[in-house]
């Protein structure tokens, strides 16, 4: 897709009501500092439209950035080992589990996992909740640059067996570095929502 056009258009709080929204919606879930707000920047070309941090737990809301009035991206908050207090982490599962049942454009999840760890046990609970919900995540293994490229091909495999993966589940390495995956990522998503690119 080419990006024309991006807004952050709404915000959703805790006690905020999901939109009724009429276009298509990816969401991207990811414990937190996985990098999730650098691949949206990078997914959309632009360098500071999703505040990135270092400060873990930066994303306290869920984000519906409209993308040329054809699909929204929507970031949901990190999980895991945010600095906030034990109520706040259960808001913001409430919030997430709530955006998965009312959402009637939700077309996919993406869960972004850091490639250099074995995912951890905040991982492996939120993939199984996603399917849960009723829907078979996208894995995208972020930092890829951060491995040697001899590295990559066990750390691919540690993150499919620490998930539990199916043969035919998709994992794509990506790097918001070097940009790699961002293609695969976007031809993915545009045969998602039917868009022909």
């Amino acid at each position: 897709m080419v990006i024309k056009e991006v807004s952050l258009e709404t915000v959703c709080g805790i006690t905020s009501k999901i939109p009724d929204n009429q276009l298509p919606e990816i969401a991207f879930a990811g414990k937190s500092n996985v990098g999730k707000s650098s691949l949206i920047n990078a997914l959309m070309n632009r360098k500071s439209l999703a505040r990135t941090s270092s400060q873990p737990g930066k994303t306290q809301t869920i984000n519906f950035y409209n993308i040329n009035s054809t699909m929204y991206l929507v970031d949901l908050p990190g999980y895991g080992y945010a600095k906030v207090a034990e109520s706040e982490k259960v808001k913001w599962g409430k919030m997430i589990e709530n955006y998965l049942h009312t959402s009637k454009q939700l077309k996919a999840v993406f869960l972004l996992i850091d490639i250099r760890h074995t995912p951890g046990a905040n991982d492996k609970t939120m993939y199984d909740w996603i399917v849960y919900q009723g829907y078979q995540p996208i894995i995208i293994a972020t930092k890829l640059d951060k491995l040697k490229r001899s590295q990559v091909p066990k750390a691919l495999k540690e993150v499919r067996t620490g998930l539990g993966l199916k043969a035919e589940d998709i994992v794509i390495p990506f790097s918001a570095q070097t940009k790699q995956g961002r293609e695969e990522i976007w031809a993915l998503m545009d045969e998602l929502i039917g868009v022909d690119a």
